[in-house]
């Protein structure tokens, strides 16, 4: 089972804390180049994998979305993502992503935001995936980069004059890091870049976009703090389709 993190009291109220909480997908930075990766999803079936507060299954159903499946493994994610209100076309259910099943061709587009990288078994999921969706159907997910999991010890070197580097080490080295992120011990797995490219197209996905990404000038101007996420990518986001 994976790692429930979330329901760890100090967790789930840090996580409460932050901008991708408090402002939902806008208060994530990454959003806009996330939604350009999102076809026109009038009329699909759509399904959320890791879907934490339910921002992105409510923005779904007003793009008009037919149905919208949110899959977390947190009771309180998901009883947080409920109390935003009724939604009959919204279903909220308590999934381990690790053993994921989902009914053959069920699915029309598949999403998710900073989940696959507590995955272990990413293989299995990936084709759990592929098989729920329909011929054509896509998936857009957004993971932290490996570049940013992969030290052992992982956090900003400041020289002398006080420009900041970011520590590469063990990247070959693929398995779990574990890092102090709201509260001790979350485990997160890391594999290289070129490992999860290559377990989307063995998983039988035709790769569409990748993107390192990084803050746009206008979004550094608005918020100067967001500069330093141009010294490595912190996340990286793909696109894919069956």
């Amino acid at each position: 089972m994976a790692q429930n993190i979330y329901d760890t009291p100090a967790f789930f109220e840090g996580y409460q804390q932050l901008p991708r909480s408090v402002h939902g997908l806008d208060g994530a930075p990454e959003w806009p180049a996330l939604r350009a990766l999102v076809a026109p999803l009038q009329g699909l079936r759509v399904a959320d994998l890791g879907c934490g507060l339910g921002w992105f299954c409510r923005w779904a159903r007003t793009q008009g979305a037919q149905s919208v499946l949110g899959l977390d493994v947190s009771q309180l994610m998901l009883a947080k993502a409920q109390a935003f209100g009724a939604d009959d076309a919204i279903a909220y259910v308590r999934a381990d992503l690790e053993a994921l099943a989902l009914p053959p061709q069920s699915l029309d587009f598949a999403y998710s935001s900073l989940a696959f990288h507590y995955i272990e078994d990413i293989a299995r999921l990936l084709a759990t995936v592929h098989q729920a969706l329909v011929p054509g159907g896509r998936l857009v997910f957004s993971i932290e980069h490996p570049v940013f999991m992969a030290p052992r010890a992982p956090g900003w070197h400041i020289d002398a004059q006080g420009r900041k580097s970011w520590p590469l080490d063990g990247y070959q080295a693929e398995g779990p890091r574990i890092t102090n992120w709201l509260a001790e011990g979350v485990v997160k797995q890391h594999r290289t870049l070129g490992t999860l490219l290559n377990t989307l197209v063995k998983a039988g996905f035709r790769i569409e976009h990748v993107q390192e990404w990084g803050p746009s000038d206008e979004q550094v101007a608005a918020l100067p703090s967001l500069a330093e996420e141009r010294e490595r990518p912190m996340m990286l986001l793909v696109a894919a389709s069956r």
